[in-house]
């Protein structure tokens, strides 16, 4: 879930990506991750390191990864993405099994993180964590009244017309409204699916725009007052202006957890684990959280951070509110094009 702040051709510029031009070697570790979601020295160091060429590509949302993997003209060795695209994957059996013999650093993983890794791998035999997080409410101080922001009401309140971002995605945007009524972030059930577009077609008229990767920006520099977004964003966000606080409201929301994955596409499998391993080296860790800004499950890199990083609940909510919470579920077909024609309805409305 996994956005940064970055220009993408100064991280193309840096990381060694597969495209146009270069030259094919079938003896690469070919990895698929979110944009901007791993520091790009963390790439060359392993390359350096271990004599392994690395090919990698990223992607912006798990629908666009999921299309470029289920195309077949690469063979992925590694990919990360959101919980309920990995659970759609395991149930079409485009997964293997990891050794995790092969990733002995595999023990810096929080146990508690393996466990909510069940709501979407339920043998926790097939990922392995990289970061976790919130969907909540990015807002200024000075641009709301405080007593407002404890509830997804405020989303819907008259008297912020035009200074409330939601984000450009149909399953995120459906939270608030979802929990608003009392239902399920996983309903697939269409009467209450179409009470929640009511409420979202009700509340357009107060939004300042449908964004993706901009919200933190929009909100850095005061053109909003509060926005629905990523809890990293949200802390990236703080680190840039001091005006601006973060909440999960009492009703409740999604926690999304990142994960790594090797697909059956995979051709070098040792070296996909070997790349794992590697990534929950202490050190490593430390690297890619300071870039990312999401919440690690690294219990290493965890126990490192400075007290007022640990105690951010920004990002590292606490144990009641991530209960709170739910994980996306995969949708099937038939409800993945309810979703689709709900959203093209609101966009249009």
């Amino acid at each position: 879930m996994k956005k940064f702040l970055f220009s993408f051709m100064l991280i193309a510029g840096l990381l060694t990506l597969s495209g146009c031009g270069q030259k094919e070697d079938e003896n690469a570790l070919v990895i698929l991750n979110y944009g901007k979601y791993i520091e790009p020295d963390v790439i060359q160091q392993f390359e350096k390191e271990t004599g392994i060429t690395i090919k990698y590509e990223e992607y912006e949302s798990p629908e666009e990864m999921y299309t470029k993997y289920k195309a077949g003209s690469i063979k992925y060795d590694l990919i990360c993405t959101s919980d309920y695209m990995i659970q759609k994957l395991i149930n079409e059996g485009e997964v293997l099994e990891m050794d995790y013999d092969n990733i002995p650093l595999y023990e810096n993983i929080d146990p508690t993180y393996v466990e909510f890794s069940k709501a979407f791998d339920s043998e926790t035999k097939y990922t392995l964590p990289y970061f976790f997080g919130t969907l909540g409410i990015l807002y200024n101080k000075t641009m709301v009244d405080e007593a407002d922001m404890d509830s997804w009401n405020v989303l819907w309140n008259p008297k912020y017309k035009g200074q409330i971002i939601m984000e450009n995605s149909v399953r995120d945007t459906f939270v608030p409204a979802l929990r608003l009524l009392d239902y399920s972030i996983n309903t697939t059930d269409e009467d209450e699916l179409n009470e929640a577009l009511s409420m979202l077609c009700d509340q357009k008229d107060l939004v300042y725009s449908y964004l993706v990767d901009s919200s933190a920006d929009e909100m850095i520099a005061g053109n909003a007052a509060m926005a629905l977004i990523y809890s990293g964003e949200a802390a990236y966000a703080q680190d840039y202006n001091d005006d601006l606080d973060y909440v999960v409201p009492k009703e409740g929301s999604n926690m999304w957890m990142d994960s790594w994955f090797i697909p059956k596409t995979c051709q070098h499998k040792d070296a996909a684990e070997q790349f794992l391993n590697y990534l929950c080296r202490e050190d490593i860790g430390m690297e890619n959280f300071d870039y990312v800004w999401y919440a690690t499950p690294n219990t290493a890199v965890y126990d490192e951070l400075d007290e007022e990083v640990q105690e951010s609940t920004t990002i590292f909510s606490d144990q009641e509110t991530l209960e709170n919470c739910e994980i996306f579920n995969s949708l099937d077909v038939p409800a993945t094009e309810t979703y689709d024609y709900l959203w093209k309805k609101l966009k249009s409305y």
